[in-house]
């Protein structure tokens, strides 16, 4: 372990050095330009990282970012995990190796299978597979004894045949990894504005006033979104940044494709850092809100009362709930000075054109949906969403995490979908809400002898509650991983536990109609295909969609939709998403010639598709916690080698911190009221519902981060994160606002 100072600014000569030692690791040269040449390229590979949306012209130089290199590297890298790894290496083993080994072992290259008792995985074929799966499927008592969650790598023609696979067989149990981030995002902006999604494109970026970003980490999280914002800067936007932790790309961007930045000379981002106190967002939102309120009266033009009048509902409640609040007690929460709050309020009523971005920050508490509705608030107040250059931009963090609901995967589907699905393959689907990530994991703890099929992901190292989540896994009857490369999950299997070696979106899909492409939707609801260039290393690896279709086949039959033949052709798949889904008419002619296309989006257009048909003002509380003398308002990060659960790598370089991720970020006032030496290891430990839970042996790191907080990374500290610590609406995991305290021997 080493620390330094943080760094101030992001990307430059050293993201170009360090993505492509990464990328030279893993792979041979030629691979690597040949790889990195179709990356995010009309009619190329998508990445497989984040969802930030590919620009109209793409950069020749290369329209990717550090961490997707890193991404790209993880799973297109030559060395393999195969049947003799898993020979030589048993799961007691495995288990004690850090999560970043896991990783590194390489791609899985054929199916493997583990009973109950053995202490290896072995290897088994696909007909035997396939065969031993439908079998347990048609065994259980009730098609609600399944579970099957998805991840946001899949495509959306994967999603689309798992979720009516699914539905045939009979439940709605679909869990998927936006349960544990942006499902605080869909709630609140369904019901303020009528669609779960964000309601701007890449383009109104650069027509923008004012850009807010609460909760987020673009730098590491999603690179590419620091061009939209240098681009935006350079067309007059100011841009304001509420976050507890002052972060690298947030601060300068040195832009690795301009002369200035390969020699280090980094552009300035934010015109205005708030760090604001660990969910103390409503409080600060509100407080601005009422400032503005007030100052409108003297200077009407600062609130957009014709779009107030015309557009919105439960303005005039909105507004009395701010007016009975004290404005300085709500500065007060948030631990800021006021010349910054002025500041802000400055820059808002000076502009209209306003857009909010947010990420985890704000989706992971128990008042998060609250959170993201006092973000609608103040848009609306200002009349900033449905015009160019304004409105909601959640940035989701996993390349088709959108798409994946888009198509059906969500434990709560709406009457129209499934009516949708009803009237066109001619069947019943069923009706009752399944099971989100945290039910799921509930249920499987509860009880035994549940199938759980992952469809990607790696819910262990996401889910909340390690010791718990592992026990629920051990707990099933059988444990199905659809993977690209090994992870923490597989390594606590139920009674029967298969691996399913998947292809991936470097790889060549070669079917009997010839070479496939794939589809993904961004985090703006664009569309647009991916296809790999990369031989598969195994005569074993097959296309999700084709892993769905035999178990689908054999389990539900051919009855209602012909597996077989339908996944000769992917055209065939996208002719029944047309036909299913709404935006999708006219799928495949929409594609030619490596088009993007647009899916409806109401908000985007001033039009408000929720149940009462107006943009919707709501009242909102302030959190309500307490925190005891000697207690710490804890949040679990990703380091910058980190993307989710897979680790790239040991160090957080933009944070000073290397060769270590089992650390304590405090504010050195902290440290010194607790009596903590700094050189001593410590305990994080807490007790929700009488049950104590404790991480022990981490390192405290001085940090710029305010009083009273402190931050971890995840996975390694989300034991600390209780499954019933959750946001009121969605059920996300609150990983952002955990309760914990310090012990030090």
């Amino acid at each position: 372990m080493k620390t330094g100072k943080p760094a101030n600014s992001a990307a430059g000569p050293k993201a170009v050095y360090h993505a492509m030692s990464k990328a030279l690791e893993a792979m041979k040269l030629g691979k690597t330009f040949k790889i990195l040449g179709d990356l995010n390229q009309k009619g190329g590979i998508d990445c497989p990282g984040c969802a930030w949306p590919d620009p109209d012209h793409r950069s020749k130089l290369g329209e990717y970012c550090e961490n997707g290199v890193k991404a790209i590297a993880e799973e297109a890298m030559d060395q393999n995990a195969d049947a003799a790894f898993f020979a030589s290496h048993s799961i007691e083993m495995m288990r004690d190796q850090t999560d970043y080994w896991l990783g590194h072992q390489g791609r899985l290259t054929q199916p493997m299978m583990i009973i109950k008792g053995d202490s290896h995985y072995s290897p088994v074929s696909w007909e035997k597979l396939f065969d031993t799966i439908a079998a347990k499927l048609s065994s259980l008592a009730s098609p609600n004894d399944g579970i099957f969650y998805t991840s946001g790598r899949t495509s959306n023609e994967a999603a689309f045949l798992y979720q009516l696979f699914v539905r045939i067989f009979g439940t709605n149990n679909m869990p998927d990894c936006s349960n544990m981030c942006h499902e605080s995002s869909g709630v609140a902006l369904s019901h303020t504005l009528g669609i779960g999604k964000g309601s701007v494109k890449l383009e109104d970026f650069y027509q923008s006033e004012l850009i807010l970003i609460f909760g987020q980490n673009p730098g590491t999280n999603h690179p590419r979104m620091l061009s939209a914002l240098k681009k935006a800067k350079s067309h007059g936007a100011k841009i304001v940044v509420i976050n507890p932790l002052k972060e690298a790309g947030l601060i300068s961007f040195e832009d690795p494709q301009s002369v200035s930045g390969m020699l280090g000379i980094g552009s300035s981002i934010a015109d205005l850092y708030l760090q604001v106190r660990i969910n103390e967002d409503v409080a600060l939102l509100q407080a601005i809100s009422l400032k503005l309120l007030e100052l409108a009266k003297d200077q009407p033009s600062i609130i957009d009362s014709n779009f107030i009048n015309e557009k919105t509902d439960g303005f005039q409640a909105f507004k009395s709930h701010l007016e009975n609040l004290n404005f300085h007690h709500l500065i007060e929460r948030t631990g800021l000075p006021m010349d910054q709050i002025e500041h802000f309020v400055q820059l808002l009523t000076e502009r209209h054109k306003i857009i909010a971005c947010w990420a985890m920050g704000l989706t992971q508490h128990v008042n998060a949906v609250d959170n993201i509705q006092e973000v609608v608030n103040l848009l609306l107040l200002k009349g900033s969403i449905g015009k160019p250059g304004a409105g909601t931009c959640p940035v989701r963090g996993h390349s088709n995490v959108q798409g994946d609901r888009t198509m059906g995967i969500w434990e709560r589907p709406s009457k129209e979908f499934l009516d949708s699905l009803a009237s066109t393959f001619n069947f019943e689907p069923p009706r009752a809400h399944g099971v989100d990530v945290v039910a799921a994991i509930q249920l499987m703890y509860q009880e035994p002898g549940k199938v759980f099929m992952a469809m990607g992901g790696n819910l262990l190292s996401a889910a909340p509650d390690t010791t718990y989540t592992k026990a629920a896994l051990e707990n099933c009857g059988m444990t199905i991983h659809v993977s690209t490369k090994l992870n923490r999950s597989h390594l606590y299997p139920g009674d029967i536990g298969f691996i399913l070696p998947c292809l991936g979106r470097t790889d060549i899909i070669q079917e009997q109609s010839g070479i496939q492409k794939l589809t993904v939707e961004n985090s703006m609801g664009m569309v647009h295909s991916t296809q790999g260039n990369q031989k598969p290393r195994s005569e074993h690896l097959l296309s999700e969609p084709r892993i769905i279709s035999q178990i689908a086949s054999r389990t539900v039959g051919n009855k209602i939709v012909n597996w077989d033949s339908l996944i000769q052709d992917y055209d065939q798949i996208r002719e029944l998403i047309s036909k299913s889904v709404k935006g999708f008419e006219s799928f495949n002619e929409k594609l030619k010639n490596n088009a993007v296309f647009e899916l409806p989006n109401g908000p985007r257009k001033g039009q408000f598709t929720n149940d009462i048909g107006k943009a919707r003002f709501t009242v909102n509380s302030l959190p309500d916690y307490y925190l005891e003398e000697d207690e710490m308002m804890m949040m679990t990060i990703r380091s910058h080698d980190q993307f989710n659960t897979t680790i790239y790598g040991m160090d957080d370089r933009y944070r000073g911190i290397y060769g270590i991720r089992t650390v304590v970020l405090m504010n050195k006032s902290d440290i010194a009221a607790l009596g903590l030496e700094v050189q001593k290891p410590v305990t994080l430990y807490n007790s929700y519902e009488e049950k104590t839970r404790k991480v022990e042996g981490l390192t405290i790191i001085p940090y710029d981060i305010p009083r009273r907080c402190i931050a971890t990374y995840f996975p390694e500290c989300n034991e600390l994160v209780p499954l019933q610590l959750k946001a009121r609406k969605s059920n996300t995991p609150a990983s952002k606002s955990v309760k914990v305290k310090i012990s030090q021997t």
